[in-house]
């Protein structure tokens, strides 16, 4: 099967080269002249475990192709797949769909007839209808179908979550046509995936819009729920760790998400639920809960800012903080709406000295971070001096280090670890004052 991305962004790369690990023969679509030679040379713009290598090896099988040239490419396809960006639109909330509608435009005007068009772009209720619209105005006399294939890819495990998918979402514009051109072509598709573990559903398209949205939506929630929680144990003498345990074995809960931390970011929970939230007040159906979701992440993000403040005594001017951790999360250089690019900035105005480590990070950073904070080599130079340690990132590296690597080389003895990577009894028994999320700090070692 041959078939076109557009879009060499991070779901266009992982969903194209893990289609072609699966057979297919896959052409990528990227705009970008120096995103394209990179590609070109198999060297990958981005940091996600195992894709570079996973590329090279494609590239090399004559299954993975990158171009600029749209006509040729579609030429020969059975379907093509728009994976561009859907930003949202600075001051509204809305999802920027600018690039869609443009991809929508360039497929009408070389598209083949009987030609699958998939949105693989996390995109508002409504768009693959609008994608349709455009391409029968475009095109009257075009023969095409539409389907919409929201991805679900965690950033630092998105190959493993295309190649064993807890479930593949596809939304037909008639899924009672249990036959048509669009189900049989994606079933052929994803016919490596047909084991009981990883199921293909079939909907509306209108449903998997909203699909993607919704299980998000519903994490951000669970996140920002858990990070409550945690503030009232704080309050109240509770510790987090036994509440979310204990809740979280419950099968209708689940554990997963229920870790406390300096709130969500990422290029996923802070665009969707803006979206979305945004998409259902303009249907008349507003959703009071992410709308909360939404005010209380970016609420946490500056709370934790001034917890810092304070625990420096408001003397921060006087203090030099070792930051490790500027991603979103481990496993990936994703800075967007990172917690880092609210808590630095605050902690750096306040008069605060800063040096951070960060694996992957830094250089995604540096542009959007104040001009005069220092980059370390690793996190044992970042420490090194310094008063305060805090802890932004699960990086696997900082959760591997113990305090007699720390000791050394920081003049203070201030820990404060936002994403509970190492147990307080350990750092206060070796003469640290160590506070984390979800318990009072005056609290005994447990």
């Amino acid at each position: 099967m041959h078939i076109t991305m557009i879009g060499g962004g991070y779901v266009g790369l992982v969903s194209g080269a893990c289609l072609a690990a699966f057979g297919a023969n896959v052409t990528i679509i990227e705009r970008d002249t120096q995103r394209l030679d990179c590609l070109q040379a198999g060297q990958v713009p981005l940091y996600e475990p195992g894709l570079e290598a996973l590329i090279t090896q494609q590239q090399q099988a004559g299954r993975l192709t990158f171009t600029q040239d749209l006509a040729p490419a579609l030429r020969d396809s059975q379907a093509v797949f728009i994976a561009v960006g859907t930003p949202t639109r600075r001051g509204s909330g809305h999802a920027d769909l600018s690039y869609v509608y443009a991809a929508a435009r360039m497929i009408a005007a070389h598209a083949p007839d009987n030609l699958l068009v998939v949105t693989k772009s996390t995109v508002p209720v409504g768009t693959g209808r609008q994608v349709a619209h455009i391409l029968r105005t475009t095109r009257p006399d075009l023969t095409f179908h539409i389907a919409s294939n929201p991805e679900f890819l965690r950033e630092g495990h998105a190959i493993n979550d295309f190649m064993q998918p807890d479930r593949v979402i596809i939304g037909l514009e008639d899924e009672a046509q249990t036959a048509s051109h669009a189900r049989t072509l994606l079933e052929a598709l994803y016919a490596p995936l047909h084991t009981p573990q990883n199921r293909l559903i079939f909907m509306g398209i209108e449903s998997a819009e909203l699909t993607k949205y919704a299980a998000n939506a519903f994490l951000a929630m669970k996140v920002t729920f858990a990070n409550e929680m945690a503030d009232l144990c704080e309050a109240t003498g509770g510790h987090i760790a036994d509440v979310t345990r204990g809740m979280g074995l419950d099968p209708r809960i689940g554990p997963a998400f229920l870790t406390p931390g300096p709130g969500y970011g990422g290029s996923c929970f802070p665009k969707d639920t803006q979206a979305l939230a945004t998409s259902a007040r303009q249907a008349g159906a507003p959703t009071q809960l992410i709308e909360t979701t939404i005010a209380a992440n970016e609420a946490r993000k500056r709370r934790l800012a001034e917890r810092i403040i304070a625990l420096a005594g408001h003397n921060i001017t006087h203090y030099t903080i070792a930051v490790l951790g500027l991603s979103f999360k481990a496993h990936t250089d994703d800075i967007r709406q990172a917690p880092a690019l609210t808590i630095l900035p605050l902690l750096h105005e306040a008069g605060a000295t800063l040096r951070v480590y960060d694996p992957q990070a830094m250089n995604a950073a540096r542009p959007l971070l104040p001009h005069d904070i220092s980059y370390a080599r690793n996190a044992l130079h970042a420490a090194e001096g310094a008063d305060m340690l805090l802890i932004l990132t699960e990086w696997p590296e900082f959760a591997a280090l113990s305090p007699a690597d720390i000791a050394p080389t920081m003049k203070g003895r201030l820990i404060v670890d936002y994403r509970q990577i190492w147990h307080q009894n350990d750092w206060q028994k070796a003469g640290f004052n160590y506070h984390g999320l979800g318990y009072k700090m005056a609290e005994e070692p447990r």
